[in-house]
């Protein structure tokens, strides 16, 4: 067993903390081997830490590596990537003829293309921008407060930041613990987000949700500002929830443990019964969650995914296939595992040949 790294904040830099979810050894969450490679394949720790000071739930190691290949935008994250934009022209963040600049995630999902649309001008390199956007860029980004300044320091006079994010209090509220991967590095409450900013100058406004991966938080931060009723509503229900309570967040770990057993009971009562059974969905979220359950392609033979980067590939660690769409038109499955849910209605929709069958959908 490898040492462990003694944590420190990755925003604040205090040392004082807990671990409140431990995966274990996990390969990487951005590594897919080719289908043919025999492993085993490397495992480093996954775990979480939430800061005793700043309360920034964070990773704590990371193997730094980046091999994942480029996944298909789904249309979830579409139709809310236009729900944003229309609630910032509302709000009048978005506005013809202002300048934008774009700090995405490398996953993918540009808000560019619709804010260009509504007359936006992307802003030259180095150039402030009235209006900066991070769209689940900044949680990429290993130290926080370096990158949170970043951001602020391209602010014109008078310009709003717009941080989107995956609200912690979300994951804990639906045990969501395979949220945390390598390569993501923070995970965010709105009282550790408001913490970040501060260190860079800026303050919470206003304050949007969305049910995009269960509960999705847009959060205007500007210098001076102070949150507008909303903006305090949420954050009084964020601290009720215990976001900042690392007892709580430690409730993740059963989360884990009662999940993954759930998952592996399901899929081996399923086989038992002669049922044939695929997986949907090769995310990095995969991962950990078959890792965890102890799941091989003699429980799930295969999971398809749209991506065609993946196609040739395996899931690491269990050695499961992934196949194209045409494996869900040919010998038709009569359980499909669905381990994205935001893709539920739209895999549907692209597959009625499964409702036809009346497909049993589990979503992991």
């Amino acid at each position: 067993m490898r040492g462990k790294l003694v944590p420190s904040c990755r925003a604040c830099g205090a040392v004082v903390g807990d671990v409140v979810l431990d995966l274990g050894e996990q390969p990487p969450c951005d590594l897919f081997p080719p289908a043919a490679d025999p492993g085993p394949d490397p495992v480093f720790p996954l775990r979480m830490w939430l800061c005793g000071r700043c309360s920034l739930a964070q990773l704590v190691e990371d193997p730094g590596t980046a091999e994942e290949p480029a996944g298909v935008e789904p249309r979830a994250l579409t139709e809310q990537a236009a729900d944003a934009v229309r609630v910032l022209t509302e709000a009048g963040l978005v506005r013809p003829g202002a300048t934008v600049a774009e700090y995405g995630s490398p996953h993918g999902g540009s808000w560019l293309p619709l804010l260009r649309a509504a007359g936006m001008r992307e802003a030259a390199p180095g150039e402030r921008a009235d209006l900066v956007v991070d769209c689940f860029g900044l949680m990429h980004e290993p130290v926080q407060d370096k990158a949170m300044a970043e951001r602020a320091e391209r602010l014109a006079p008078g310009g709003a930041l717009v941080a989107q994010f995956h609200s912690l209090a979300s994951i804990l509220a639906q045990g969501q613990w395979n949220a945390l991967r390598h390569g993501h590095f923070a995970y965010y409450s709105l009282p550790a987000m408001t913490a970040l900013a501060r260190t860079a100058g800026l303050a919470p406004d206003r304050s949007w949700s969305f049910p995009l991966y269960g509960g999705t938080v847009l959060l205007e931060l500007r210098p001076g500002a102070r949150p507008d009723p909303e903006t305090q509503r949420r954050e009084r229900a964020e601290l009720a929830a215990g976001v900042t309570d690392a007892a709580t967040v430690a409730g993740l770990g059963r989360a884990a443990a009662d999940g993954a057993a759930r998952l592996r009971r399901e899929l081996a009562e399923r086989v038992r019964g002669g049922k044939r059974v695929l997986g949907y969905g090769a995310a990095s979220r995969t991962i950990a969650l078959l890792n965890r359950a102890g799941i091989d392609h003699e429980l799930l033979p295969a999971i398809v995914d749209i991506s065609t980067g993946k196609h040739g590939r395996r899931m690491p660690g269990c050695r499961i296939p992934i196949t194209g769409p045409a494996t869900l038109r040919g010998d038709l499955p009569d359980v499909v595992v669905l381990f994205v849910p935001d893709l539920l209605s739209e895999v549907r929709e692209s597959f009625p040949e499964l409702k036809a069958q009346d497909t049993e959908w589990l979503l992991a």
